[in-house]
């Protein structure tokens, strides 16, 4: 391993979304997000992906994890103190929508939502900690998912228009580094959760899949054009999910169905927000998944929009790889889990709790992949090791698994770092313990500060260290020099 000094201003830190731990979510004014109609537990995807699913609360049947998160709404100030003391340099979270326009097509804003990221933001800044906000993190409003449909409607366009233009107005002048959409190729295989589309509005036909991509394409060059004009300084990047995809053996197939994947998932959204065009592959996907090329709505204003707006940098989310098998007959054993992407079992590789492989030097070959393709700044904005934390009879709760975890893929970046690449930066996801996004549960945790809440919402929901604090306490101050 060759020993790779990161930047001096590197930033470390750590990220969350507002639907996963702020909690309070019907109070000062707030509205009902899609995250507030997800129910919580294991079956959290599959009722979503069920034919009668139609956004309903169901508050006999089912738990809704989110309602509550970890009320950091209410201790926030709590928080960002403890990464303060970890020494973090930024600190990566989202705004609720639906705090700031509580349907999402209203045209006056929720005061007491602006205040609160106001306050937030502040102290933040009063930490020396740089704000990263996401401007949309699986929460568009409810209202715009059951009343119109999603993002498949054009009219979304103007609402995000409304909403980033008013966050990047407010919060501007102190915010430099920005995203537009968490995760937006998560589509592809889930379009509840960034889209708003789920089988009963449309989610099941990939017609409906690509003209929501369009649309939010095209809202994400409108929150560029306004972020460059509202603050020069700013820099604003996509966010994707990336997972490094390998053939499961040197058969040609295999190697042409990886190609073929890397393309769809790994590239399809970043080549139209970076590049500014759609890629030459895009015919044959549309052909291939039955999208007729005609019906979608795309004007050369449009494109006009999209070339002219590109992102500044490219953030993505990295937890774990992924394999292709096209000629070999995979039992169900040799199936895993991931984040919204699956794939067969590689044999080399050892999985969390929850089954995601976890492959340190994939990363290193995320970074370069992306890095030699775009020649943009690339950010790391999740990355991470879901696992069951045990308290000790003393209170301490000894991950030395993430710490692991974390440290091998530290390495691989600065591995990356030497081979070339322009990294700015890594916030591990879920930097306290919060909610998770694919289950609704709290026991599958991330944070290096644990929170003492069950997933059936029981516990004081009181903060503490976990032996990963320190550990990455260190690594800041070392930046990333001292892994031990």
């Amino acid at each position: 391993m060759e020993k790779q000094q990161f930047k001096s201003d590197f930033l470390w830190g750590g990220a969350t979304a507002a639907n996963q731990l702020e909690g309070a979510y019907n109070r000062d004014g707030k509205g009902l997000s899609v995250a507030d109609a997800m129910p919580g537990g294991k079956q959290r995807f599959p009722i979503l992906e069920s034919e009668t699913f139609d956004w309903t609360i169901d508050d006999n049947t089912y738990i809704y994890p989110n309602h509550r998160g970890i009320d950091h709404y209410d201790r926030f100030k709590e928080d960002i103190a403890l990464f303060a003391e970890m020494g973090f340099k930024c600190y990566r979270f989202s705004i609720a929508w639906t705090r700031i326009f509580p349907n999402g097509d209203e045209t006056t804003p929720n005061e007491a939502g602006l205040k609160f990221y106001d306050d937030l933001i502040d102290e933040c800044l009063k930490h020396s900690i740089e704000p990263v906000i996401t401007i949309s993190h699986y929460e568009m409003p409810l209202h715009l998912a059951k009343t119109y449909g999603g993002w498949k409607n054009r009219q979304l366009i103007d609402f995000y228009e409304t909403f980033a233009s008013t966050v990047l107005t407010r919060f501007g002048k102190k915010v430099t580094y920005w995203m537009t959409f968490n995760e937006i190729n998560s589509a592809f295989h889930f379009p509840a959760l960034s889209q708003g589309l789920v089988k009963s509005n449309g989610g099941g036909d990939y017609q409906n899949i690509f003209q929501a991509w369009h649309n939010q394409f095209v809202a994400s060059s409108k929150a560029v054009k306004i972020a460059h004009e509202v603050n020069p300084a700013i820099q604003i990047g996509c966010m994707i999910i990336y997972a490094t995809t390998y053939s499961i053996d040197a058969n040609p197939t295999n190697q042409v169905a990886t190609l073929i994947q890397n393309q769809e998932f790994n590239y399809f959204c970043t080549d139209v927000q970076v590049r500014g065009e759609y890629p030459a592959y895009t015919k044959r996907t549309y052909k291939k998944y039955g999208v007729d090329e005609q019906a979608l709505e795309i004007t050369k204003e449009d494109l006009a929009l999209l070339k002219a707006y590109p992102v500044d940098y490219i953030g993505f989310s990295y937890y774990m790889s992924s394999a292709v098998n096209e000629t070999m007959t995979v039992e169900e054993t040799d199936v895993v889990t991931g984040n919204l992407l699956g794939g067969v079992r590689n044999p080399f590789l050892e999985a969390s709790e929850w089954g995601w492989q976890i492959d340190p030097d994939g990363l290193r070959i995320a970074l370069n992949e992306l890095y030699n393709r775009y020649e943009k700044p690339l950010f790391i904005v999740e990355n991470g090791l879901g696992a069951i934390d045990t308290v000790e009879e003393d209170g301490q709760i000894n991950d030395d698994y993430r710490i692991d975890y974390l440290r091998r893929h530290i390495e691989s970046m600065g591995e990356a770092v030497a081979d070339g690449v322009d990294l700015m930066g890594y916030t591990p996801w879920g930097c306290i313990d919060l909610v998770s996004a694919s289950t609704g549960e709290m026991s599958k945790r991330y944070g290096f500060v644990y929170v003492d809440l069950d997933d059936e919402g029981n516990g004081t929901l009181n903060r503490s260290k976990k032996k990963s604090f320190d550990w990455y306490k260190k690594v800041i101050a070392t930046n990333g020099t001292d892994l031990n």
